[in-house]
């Protein structure tokens, strides 16, 4: 893959105007303002306010019917909204035809003309847009040179592998200097070792050239690898956004702690809250004390969440201020750690992350413990389906 530090050939004209976008620092390249979009009585997108700053890679994340494609295609202009105003570059683009806003797109299935070869693929869109022959045939090169498939220029689509062809729709997508690439699950239909092979790929792309890049995936772990932020969509609105970091550090709702990563969960009733801080007792009676996240208060019912890695051992570590006993119900092995099933007085079990070193036996007595910043207590509503919260059973 071509590194970042590679020659001023190759990066220019692709690069050429993407590097002069991002020096503008511009906040607000693309704009969603109030923007709605409705099939009839179903509301696909609600009232969705967004920014997204030249040179970013945002990705919209979330389960299938959240409404990530749907404002995908929006700004794409595969779709019109029914309320509100999208503006590129600081120009509205509600009423411009998708070839006339100068967007890359790469789909999940590639999209490929099956006729042509891979030169002449890439070459389509600087075809119709007329530019002259000199100029088309030097950026194909380049550009095929950028994802390293300048010596399969004469074959067709059909005679290349499935992440050989995810870099020709790559390719036609940078070709023509676009000012925004546009890409929905392009990398869903690889198998797992070429989709995380492609990830970094991607991601050299993006720093090399600077393109501010708009990507729907439903997998989080794609979505944390590659992106600056990450807008988490849920029921046709953002449920929260921002970076890798701080949506699984310090989810905001209890659809986003459950959605993104592993979470342990607990349900129990506030008995006081003190700052930002709670006091919860469990259906057992013993009492945990927790982060406040929304509006929490005596009496209410929360759900707690707690992330495997943040339990440990008694004596593990100073900073442990709830504890409970528990019983090792099993343990599993993934090589570099071991998750630990361990069982609470109520009969719930919990999955600690542990060493591969761990050799705690089935029925062994332990005692759990975390910190009061590590467990967070969300107003009680449902788990998210899909989610990877632990309720009274192993997931």
């Amino acid at each position: 893959m071509v590194s970042t530090g590679q020659s001023s050939s190759l990066r220019s004209p692709l690069a050429a105007g993407a590097r002069l976008a991002t020096g503008q620092g511009d906040a607000k390249f693309v704009e969603f303002i109030d923007v709605e979009k409705s099939y009839g009585n179903f509301h696909a997108v609600r009232r969705l306010n967004l920014s997204i700053g030249r040179g970013e890679f945002l990705t919209f994340l979330g389960p299938s019917g959240s409404g990530k494609t749907t404002t995908l295609n929006m700004l794409a202009g595969f779709e019109r909204p029914s309320e509100g105003v999208i503006t590129l570059d600081g120009k509205s683009v509600d009423r411009l035809p998708p070839y006339e806003r100068n967007i890359g797109m790469v789909f999940q299935n590639y999209a490929l003309f099956p006729h042509m070869s891979v030169a002449d693929n890439v070459a389509f869109p600087l075809s119709v847009r007329k530019l002259p022959r000199a100029e088309i045939g030097p950026r194909v090169v380049r550009a095929l040179e950028m994802v390293q498939l300048e010596r399969f220029k004469d074959r067709k689509p059909a005679q290349l592998s499935g992440g050989q062809q995810q870099r020709v729709a790559l390719a036609r997508a940078l070709v023509f200097q676009p000012t925004l690439v546009l890409m929905d699950e392009p990398l869903g239909a690889l198998d797992k070792k070429l989709r995380e092979h492609m990830q970094i790929e991607l991601m050299q792309i993006h720093q090399m050239l600077g393109v501010t890049i708009v990507y729907v995936t439903h997998d989080q772990s794609e979505a944390l690898t590659m992106s600056d932020r990450v807008a988490i969509f849920e029921s046709g609105a953002i449920d929260q956004i921002g970076t890798p970091d701080e949506l699984y550090n310090k989810p905001a709702t209890a659809f986003v702690a459950g959605f993104i990563g592993e979470n342990n969960a607990l349900d129990g009733v506030v008995e006081r809250v003190v700052g930002n801080q709670c006091l919860v007792a469990l259906p057992t009676g013993l009492k945990t004390t927790a982060m406040a996240i929304g509006d929490i208060r005596p009496g209410a019912p929360v759900h707690l969440t707690i992330r495997p890695e943040r339990i440990g051992l008694s004596g593990a570590g100073a900073d442990s201020d709830n504890r409970f006993q528990a019983t090792v119900d099993g343990r599993i092995y993934h090589g570099d750690h071991q998750r630990l099933l361990a069982r609470l007085a109520s009969g719930q079990i919990l999955t600690v992350k542990v060493g591969p070193e761990a050799t705690m036996a089935a029925g062994e007595a332990i005692d759990l413990c975390w910190p009061i910043s590590d467990c967070r207590a969300f107003p009680a509503g449902a788990v998210p389906d899909g989610s990877s919260a632990n309720i009274g059973s192993v997931s």
